[in-house]
This record gives C-alpha cells, structure tokens and sequence, in this order.
C-alpha cells in the first residue's frame, strides 16, 4: 500500500519542474524584444536633428535688389507729389508720386498721375510733359473768366456737325478751361429750347465734367456745387433769356457774329434753328 501512493507524487514532482522549464524559456524569449526597443530611438533623433540646418536657407532677403532700382523724389518739372494737375486727355489727376525706375538698363523719371473718378493711374515721363500739355490748376481770376464765358451768346459756326464735332473735341482735349467753356456754352440746351442729339449730350457732358473737376479743386467745393455755379451762368445768357421770344416769333438762331445756323439737314442744325 505504501508504494503505491509513493508513485503519483513521484510523478507530481516530476511535473514541476518540467512546467518550470518553458516559463524560463518564455522569459528569455521575452528579454530580446526588450532589448530592440532602446536600438529605436535613435533613428528617431536622426531626422529631428538635421531640421535646424534648413532654417538659414529660408531666410535669404530675395527682395532687396528690386527696392533699389526705384528712387523717390518730390519735386520735377515744377511739379510736386501730392499736388493736382490737367492732363488735357484726362482732365484733373493728382500726383501721387515722382518715381526713378530702371528700365530696359535705363533710368527713367515718371509722374505717377492717380484720376479718381476715372479709376486710373497714369504715368508720364517727367521729360514728356511739355509734350503731353499737363500744366497747373487755373488760377481764381482764369476761373473766372472762363465762369463770364458761359453768359455769353453762343456761337453755331455754319459748317457741317461733323466738323463742328471735330472742333469740339479739340478744344476739350486742349485743356484750356476757356475753351472749354466755350463748348459748354455752345451746347447748352435749356428746358424751353429743343433736345439736344446724341452726339451733341455726349460733347457737352465730357466738357462739362472737365470744367466741373477743375472749377471744383480750385475753389475746394463739391463737383455738383461747379456744377450748380455752371448753369447759373448758362441761365444768364442772352440766348436763354430770349429762347421764349424767339420761338413764338419764328426768328432763326444766329451767333453774335451774324452768321446763321447751318442748313444741312442734320439733327443739330434743326435744333438749333428752332432755338
């Protein structure tokens, strides 16, 4: 009986140490992955600190050489930054700056002309202004004058509305405020006299804009204050005074100078007759 309760746990102990066996294997196994870990990490710095060499390539001021090709001054031709002309193609502008630009390897000095209400800048070489026709502002006296211009008698030449035309666009592109004055005068139509043709509204509104702009700067107004002061005068002329009269007695229109309106058959000349 005693042996043979001796042999199962002669067994058992046997067991023991055969479990304990692959447990020690396990563990062993498990100390390579650990030591892998720590060989990671530095090929994680490696690219980390390559980053800071990069950093200076970055900061290379590639806009310099452009800032000294361009050379601002305040004063040529008599002109000076800030101040306000007539462009005789545009009407009034104002400098905004007198620039030195390098162009094509050569130097060139340039009006930088800002038109408001046109929404376009301009620029003109400095050595080109005669050329171009830009002057000053009027003075308050020429403003005046220009102002007792509109109270005169308009004059209709006797010659085609095509040439007349040609005649108006001139003088407004001329840039003297006096001439200018003339085409708004010539054209102006009041509410007792005939409507005027397309053309005709298209001439007068350019001349009188740029009559309005100038008149305006000068006298530091408004544009529909010029305006308002403009057809004043208009209203004062002889012509507009007598428009009544003239057509209930069937009297043509003639110009200070005795000439008739012309008969070509056109729409201004009709207009002008039954003024």
């Amino acid at each position: 009986m005693p042996n043979k309760t001796a042999k199962p746990a002669a067994k058992a102990t046997a067991a023991k140490p055969a479990a304990a066996k692959p447990a020690a294997a396990k563990s062993a196994a498990a100390k390579p992955v650990t030591a892998k870990a720590p060989a990671a990490k530095p090929a994680t710095k490696a690219p980390v600190a390559a980053a800071p060499a990069k950093a200076p390539a970055v900061t290379k001021p590639a806009a310099a050489p452009k800032v000294e090709e361009k050379k601002v001054v305040t004063q040529r031709q008599g002109f000076k930054a800030n101040e306000f002309v007539v462009y005789p193609a545009h009407g009034v502008g104002q400098i905004l700056a007198i620039e030195e630009q390098e162009i094509a390897g050569a130097k060139l000095e340039l009006f930088v002309i800002n038109f408001i209400k046109d929404k376009m800048t301009l620029r003109v070489p400095t050595a080109k202004v005669a050329n171009v026709g830009m002057r000053k502002l009027s003075d308050p006296a020429l403003v005046k004058k220009a102002l007792e211009t509109l109270k005169g008698r308009a004059r209709v030449k006797r010659t085609m509305w095509s040439r007349r035309a040609q005649e108006y666009e001139a003088k407004i592109n001329s840039g003297d405020i006096v001439a200018i004055a003339e085409v708004v005068r010539d054209l102006y139509r009041s509410e007792s006299q005939p409507e005027q043709s397309y053309s005709e509204r298209q001439l007068y509104e350019a001349a009188l804009d740029r009559l309005s702009r100038e008149i305006a700067v000068v006298q530091h107004s408004t544009e529909t204050e010029a305006v308002k002061e403009i057809e004043a005068q208009l209203a004062k002329s002889p012509r507009r005074a007598n428009a009544k009269a003239e057509a209930a007695d069937g009297e043509g229109d003639t110009d200070a100078e005795g000439d008739a309106d012309d008969t070509d058959g056109d729409d201004t000349t009709v207009a002008d007759e039954a003024a």
